[in-house]
């Protein structure tokens, strides 16, 4: 069983609500469920869609083919009836649409008036909407009924009870229309965790002890700010919304500085505003996450829409030469993670580190049936209290073997602590002197550089162990590359390589990538962007390695698993 069911309207009819809600329902019953959403930069209007695949198998990607659409305006019908799978139908309102389809596809649902007549208000259309679906589907409304107890409990015995009879009517009325449909399904039983990229960044930032977010709202970082902001009372986390990307990315730095575990979060305009702080943060040392969700530029570009062309602004972000760490996850699971090893690495190192994202994977949402946390890496590296207090002097940029010096907190040492965004001594004071200038840039950067590089691992290899094919991916294009090598692997010698580990560079001894990669009959690079830019870092980081092809998407939406197996498999006819 795998099926695509896609809700289209314009912004403010309820698309979001009713496709969130549809995804809650199939996860808690325990199916695999992957979603992504499409959506204008606009509050009211314009075309948006909101598509969940629901399978009893695992599923990292979206499909093109539709068996459900549901219709909320007549724009989603001229938009996607062609989608339609050969069983497939589309679910609308004649009244609302003030138009009746005769084709046998299409099930004419009277959501509006199910509302009013169960619900007492039109405002109810949603809910009847997806009842409707799950009648289809032939699922019961039990697990609809309890999300629609826990969104309405501070409104009242009322309100919920009308809910829930509007959700029933729109169940039973879309049940009789379809008893031939073949969309009848049996739960699973069990239930899964359904989670986002953004989600999964917040929880890791939670997790690993950040008690101090600074952000201006820009899409699709948002959701990061708003996720610790719910946090916020539970594990003692400050969240401001500052003024500008300027002050976001000082006040990090300042509350690091001050002692406590900070991060940000921005798109890449915003970024762009950051660069000084960056540097700020190389220069005196200061540990900080940022959280950096990719959009299309230049400029505002598509605000809401998704790209991977920001990675080489990111690996050259902040001027002079300095440490920095960069993480691109491919799902939810590595964004936890990674998202912790950045807290972790950027203080043990005293460095900036970088979680790279973007829209799709920030939006879209994955089933677990086991959220694999990982070992949880949360060690102090700061040099507090009594410990603090014992020491006779302090040198806050003190040259040392490994090129990293002690970190201690303001305000618990009679010792001063201090440092500066010129060129400083090891105190931390002021200096143009030739000599400490080349030690400084040795200890910064040179001593702990290839300590970095040992903490980073090897890109995952996914498929044959020694393959005629190598499809190589970065970031968010994990999910769709995994099933493309899943589908092709039944008739190819194929695998997937793909990097979440950006930089510094992972090397070859503990998984020698670069000779698969060079062995290889064919080898495609996957980006959604239009230069290339992950194959240009590999050229130039390693010298030699060249892909044969490259696939590169960059109309501002993600690879779907037809269009995708498409493109490779004009690559490798004849192969």
């Amino acid at each position: 069983m795998d099926y695509t069911i896609k809700i289209g309207g314009e912004a403010g009819q309820g698309v979001q609500t009713i496709g969130a809600t549809l995804a809650k329902v199939f996860s808690r019953s325990g199916y695999h469920v992957f979603t992504h959403q499409d959506y204008e930069s606009r509050i009211r209007g314009g075309h948006n869609f909101y598509q969940i695949r629901v399978s009893d198998s695992p599923v990292s990607a979206s499909r093109e083919r539709i068996d459900i659409l549901v219709a909320l305006d007549s724009e989603s019908i001229s938009r996607h009836e062609r989608e339609l799978s050969v069983d497939g139908i589309i679910i609308y309102d004649s009244s609302s649409l003030k138009r009746r389809h005769e084709n046998s596809y299409f099930i004419n649902v009277p959501f509006s008036d199910i509302a009013l007549t169960h619900g007492g208000s039109r405002i109810m259309l949603n809910t009847a909407a997806t009842g409707a679906v799950l009648g289809i589907l032939g699922i019961k409304t039990g697990i609809l009924a309890e999300l629609i107890k826990e969104a309405f409990n501070k409104k009242g015995e009322a309100v919920i009870s009308v809910n829930i009879r509007t959700a029933d009517a729109g169940h039973d009325f879309a049940s009789s229309l379809c008893i031939n449909c073949g969309f009848r399904i049996s739960s699973p039983g069990g239930q899964k965790l359904l989670i986002s990229g953004t989600e999964a960044v917040g929880y890791g930032a939670v997790a690993s002890g950040c008690r101090f977010y600074a952000a201006y709202p820009m899409t699709p970082a948002t959701g990061i700010m708003n996720y610790i902001a719910g946090k916020e009372e539970e594990f003692g986390i400050i969240v401001e919304q500052a003024e500008d990307e300027i002050s976001a990315v000082n006040m990090a730095l300042g509350a690091s500085f001050a002692g406590v575990r900070s991060m940000t979060g921005t798109s890449g305009g915003g970024f762009a505003l950051m660069q000084e702080g960056v540097s700020l943060a190389g220069m005196t040392e200061t540990p900080i996450v940022v959280a950096l969700a990719q959009r299309p530029g230049p400029a505002t570009g598509l605000p809401t829409r998704t790209e991977q062309a920001d990675l080489l602004f990111l690996l050259h972000s902040g001027h002079g030469e300095f440490p920095k760490i960069v993480f691109a996850p491919g799902n939810p699971q590595e964004a936890f993670i990674l998202t912790n090893k950045a807290f972790d690495l950027a203080e043990k190192y005293q460095v900036p580190a970088f979680i790279l994202t973007d829209q799709y994977l920030a939006d879209s949402q994955w089933t677990y049936d086991d959220f694999n946390n990982g070992k949880i890496a949360h060690q102090d590296y700061r040099l507090r209290g009594e410990e603090l207090r014992r020491l006779a002097t302090y040198q806050r940029h003190a040259f040392t073997e490994r090129g990293v010096s002690p970190l201690a907190v303001p305000g618990e040492s009679s010792c001063l602590v201090v440092t500066d965004s010129d060129e400083h001594d090891e105190e931390g004071h002021i200096t143009e002197d030739a000599e400490t200038r080349k030690k400084m840039v040795e200890k910064r950067l040179l001593k702990k550089m290839p300590m970095i590089r040992e903490e980073i691992s090897p890109p995952l290899l996914y498929g044959s162990e020694n393959p005629d094919i190598v499809l190589v991916g970065w970031g968010s294009t994990y999910g769709v590359i995994k099933e493309v090598v899943d589908h092709l692997s039944k008739e190819k010698n194929i695998a997937m390589l793909h990097f979440s580990e950006i930089y510094p560079f992972p090397l070859e001894e503990k998984f020698n990538y670069l000779n698969l990669l060079s062995s290889a009959r064919l080898s495609v690079c996957i980006e959604n962007n239009a230069t290339g830019q992950f194959a240009k870092l590999i050229k130039a980081e390693t010298g030699y390695i060249f892909f044969d092809k490259e696939i590169k998407k960059y109309d501002g939406r993600p690879f779907t698993f037809n269009e995708l197996l498409g493109a490779v498999n004009a690559h490798i006819r004849g192969l």
